[in-house]
This record gives C-alpha cells, sequence and structure tokens, in this order.
C-alpha cells in the first residue's frame, strides 16, 4: 500500500466519524416527517400545528363527537387504537402519547427504538401554552404555535370576567363526579366568571361530591354532561329526585360538552359559553 493511500485511509476515519455525527445532529433537529398520535389531546394538538402530510394517524377517540372538540378534522386522519403492531408498521419516526394512555404500547414502541414523547393532562391555562409551544418545536412550528399562543391569550382575555359578582356553579357528572381547584375545569370557571362549588367544598383535583353536601351547598348553577346513548348505573345519579327538584329551581346551565376534555384553544368555546350563561343568571336576577 502506498504511502498517499496509507495517509487517505487514516484521514477517512475522523471524516466519516464526523459525517456521521453532522447526520445525527440534522436528524435530531429536523421536524418529523411521519407523525403518529395515541392520544386524544395530543392528537388535538397535533391536528392544530402539524404540516400537511406531515400527521399520518390520530386515535380513534378524536373521531368522536362526545369527546372531541375536533371529530369533524379527525376524519381526514387514518386512526390507532394504540397497538405497538399497526403503529410500528406505519414507519413513524415521531410518536406522540399521554402520561396515562396506551402504555403497554408505549413500552414497546421504545424497545423497537421509535422515539416516543409523552404528555402530561393539562391542568390549567398555563399548562396549554406550554404543550403549544412544546408541540410547536416537536412538529418544526415553533412560529406556528407562538401565534396560535398569542391568539389565545388575546380571546382569552376579551372572555375572562373580571369585575362583579361572582355565582356559584357545580359541576357534576356520573357518580358524582366533579373537578375541584388545581383543574383545567377551574381555570374555566374562573375565567367565565363563576366561583367553583367543589372548590369550596375542598375537592382537591378530581373526586366525588356527595348529593347531600351538593344540595346543602345550594349552588347558583349547576353543569352537567352530555349523556351517552343507553343507560348506565352511573348516570343514574343524575335522575335522583333531590338533583331533579334542586335543578328546577335553577336556570337551565350548558352541558359540559367536548371543549372541555383537552387543553387545547377549544376550551374558550367553553368559557364564552359559561360566560353567556353566567351574564344570563345575573341579568335575571
Amino acid at each position: 500500500m502506498s504511502v498517499f493511500a496509507r495517509a487517505s485511509r487514516r484521514l477517512a476515519g475522523p471524516g466519516a466519524a464526523l459525517g456521521l455525527w453532522l447526520g445525527a445532529v440534522l436528524s435530531a433537529t429536523a421536524a418529523p416527517e411521519r407523525v403518529v398520535s395515541l392520544n386524544l389531546c395530543t392528537d388535538q394538538l397535533a391536528m392544530l400545528l402539524a404540516a400537511p402530510g406531515q400527521l399520518v394517524s390520530v386515535s380513534f377517540l378524536s373521531r368522536n363527537p362526545m369527546i372531541s372538540a375536533m371529530s369533524d378534522r379527525a376524519q381526514g386522519y387514518r386512526v390507532n387504537h394504540g397497538r405497538a403492531e399497526e403503529v410500528f408498521l406505519m414507519r413513524p419516526d415521531l410518536v406522540l402519547a399521554g402520561s396515562y394512555t396506551a402504555r403497554p404500547a408505549v413500552r414497546m414502541l421504545r424497545r423497537l427504538g421509535v422515539k416516543v414523547v409523552e404528555f402530561p393532562p393539562e391542568r390549567s391555562f398555563t399548562d396549554i401554552r406550554a404543550h403549544l409551544l412544546r408541540m410547536g418545536r416537536l412538529l418544526g412550528q415553533r412560529e406556528k404555535a407562538a401565534r396560535m399562543v398569542a391568539e389565545f391569550d388575546a380571546r382569552l382575555a376579551d372572555l375572562r370576567v373580571t369585575r362583579g359578582p361572582r355565582p356559584s356553579v357545580a359541576l357534576y357528572g356520573p357518580n358524582g363526579y366533579t373537578t375541584g381547584a388545581g383543574t383545567l375545569a377551574d381555570d374555566i370557571l374562573d375565567a367565565a366568571g363563576f366561583a367553583n362549588i367543589a372548590a369550596r367544598a375542598g375537592v382537591p383535583g378530581g373526586g366525588t361530591l356527595p348529593l347531600e353536601r351538593l344540595v346543602m351547598l345550594r349552588p347558583d348553577l349547576v353543569v352537567t354532561g352530555a349523556r351517552y346513548p343507553g343507560a348506565s348505573q352511573a348516570e343514574a345519579l343524575l335522575d335522583h329526585p333531590a338533583l331533579t327538584a334542586l335543578r328546577a329551581n335553577l336556570p337551565a346551565a350548558p352541558d359540559t360538552g367536548p371543549e372541555w376534555a383537552c387543553g387545547t384553544p377549544h376550551v374558550l368555546d367553553a368559557v364564552a359559553e359559561m360566560r353567556a350563561a353566567r351574564d344570563a343568571l345575573e341579568a335575571g336576577k
């Protein structure tokens, strides 16, 4: 082997290593091309921010109009059922998941070398802003995410009630489930000008509020969720005579809809609806 050949061979090692390093850096910073979401809330964040063709699949829950504020848009995407096998065959370079959903699939996909990023549930408007910006970074859509946060803040400022009385409201669902302080629902009610009965009752986060306690607290408004088709024992409490009598003496209230389910800008539709209910309540006094 000539001296020149040996020298070329010695130089090729560092050069190849440098090329591999640069390739890894570029790959880490480049926007993913095939994104799959396994969670209802990451579905919606990704649909809001992804570039055309970037998001290849969302969870089957995203098409359910009872819980998804973007069910119409979700019809245009392939759905998945949170199974590792089906997701892996989609060849994703990024999988989005919730902290508490599709755990076996998340573990398996990571073992297979697939990049999985998890998002915890949003518990405040602050979380919504943070998650929009985080999703924007992940998808290479920083500017779009920043604009969306600015639009969110501007509309929230227009909707927020900052003065006047704050009537009390109870969110009351199947089995007496409600949400107190430190929740996204509490932020929605506060922005709309209401005092959350569950927070006053000391319910930490989400929990149950006995019907007897609810009646004794005498809220100015009771808000329940839309009923699913069929019947369930959990929902039977909502037909209890005591709750029926309580609501009969109160103004009509909107149901909690899909815009309450996830921390996206769609929560502002819930704020607007609750503010209208608060304004009607005050006008009727």
